[in-house]
């Protein structure tokens, strides 16, 4: 079975092919980055209008891009949400309509789900079970995972997303939007002179919070003499303290579940030194640590058509009526079973 993928949750606007025994077929992407640079973050407006004018040309292109005509696909999976209203609402009227039109089923897929199962469209997977971290612009999950659709939440951000951190301390710094990668760019000139805490690392729990870091960068800012040298030194700090923070609560979550499997996707997972820390982390405790390539860790047409194909093969099928969550727990996601 063939399965379009759509995903319009927020600044970008992806369409891949996937089949269930031939793997991923085709897939493309259009970023918004330039549309919302002059803004310094996301307008959701003017997302959706982008939405709306490169949706259907890109389904097109995958399609010519794989050599195949709509009679050939048998799924439409689409993002249903978390994310952005408007943009959400593009993705899944359009994915409803041709699943009406071409009399095939349509499935609403989590954002989420389809970041922690990118891994999956490696040449060589991870295999099941594994503890997931998924680390993107608005979310901060540590997740057993059992199998597709057998998610157990153990921790989750409190405030402030690891990728919100990022993005505010970039932006305080002077930085460009999107401000993950230029904050790290910016840390690759930085020395080790200041000592950022590492926040809810002294207590129990899997939670983690990262408003207090962000305001510690803050203070720290403020009190220093602004120089290129001074913003390197505190991004490098920065980046040292949340790469760290997250290696210690991914060591806790898998000596908490006992499995030796760990699994980091999403935008903030294409950080070079968060993924050195956490290879360096999981040798230490003798786990393996798997990432999806670059192009899989940023939102992507790929993820939401595997995840689809997964739940449409199970008997899984959304009714007709155009589905969208802007807020939407992964733990109330059904199972496969």
């Amino acid at each position: 079975m063939y399965v379009l993928g759509i995903e319009t949750s927020c600044d970008e606007t992806a369409v891949a092919i996937y089949h269930a025994d031939k793997g991923l077929i085709s897939h493309t992407l259009y970023s918004q980055v330039q549309t919302h640079n002059e803004y310094g973050g996301v307008v959701p407006e003017l997302a959706s209008r982008d939405h709306i004018r490169k949706l259907t040309p890109l389904i097109k292109q995958v399609l010519a891009d794989a050599g195949l005509t709509a009679s050939a696909i048998g799924g439409i999976a689409y993002t249903a949400g978390p994310g952005l209203m408007g943009a959400l609402l593009v993705g899944a009227a359009t994915a409803r309509s041709l699943a009406w039109t071409w009399q095939v089923p349509a499935i609403a897929v989590h954002h989420m789900e389809g970041h922690l199962l990118a891994p999956m469209l490696e040449h060589e997977p991870p295999p099941f079970p594994f503890v997931a971290l998924l680390i993107s612009g608005g979310h901060t999950l540590l997740i057993e995972v059992a199998g597709v659709g057998r998610y157990r939440l153990l921790g989750e951000s409190l405030d402030d997303a690891a990728g919100e951190a990022f993005d505010k301390t970039a932006k305080l710094l002077g930085l460009d939007y999107p401000g993950g990668p230029a904050l790290a760019q910016l840390a690759a000139q930085g020395q080790a002179r200041y000592k950022f805490p590492r926040p809810m690392t002294d207590r129990p729990g899997l939670d983690f919070s990262f408003s207090g870091l962000k305001t510690f960068t803050l203070n720290t800012f403020n009190t220093s003499t602004k120089t290129h040298q001074d913003k390197a030194d505190i991004a490098f700090a920065f980046q040292q303290a949340m790469a760290e923070t997250l290696a210690i609560k991914c060591k806790r979550a898998l000596q908490q579940t006992g499995l030796d499997r760990l699994i980091v996707a999403g935008g903030v997972s294409a950080n070079q030194e968060i993924r050195r820390q956490l290879q360096q982390m999981s040798q230490k405790e003798r786990a393996s640590v798997y990432f999806p390539r670059p192009e899989f860790c940023t939102d992507n047409g790929a993820m939401i058509a595997y995840a689809g194909c997964q739940r449409l093969r199970a008997g899984q099928s959304q009714p007709l009526d155009i589905f969208a969550r802007p807020r939407w727990p992964i733990d109330e996601l059904l199972g496969l079973d």
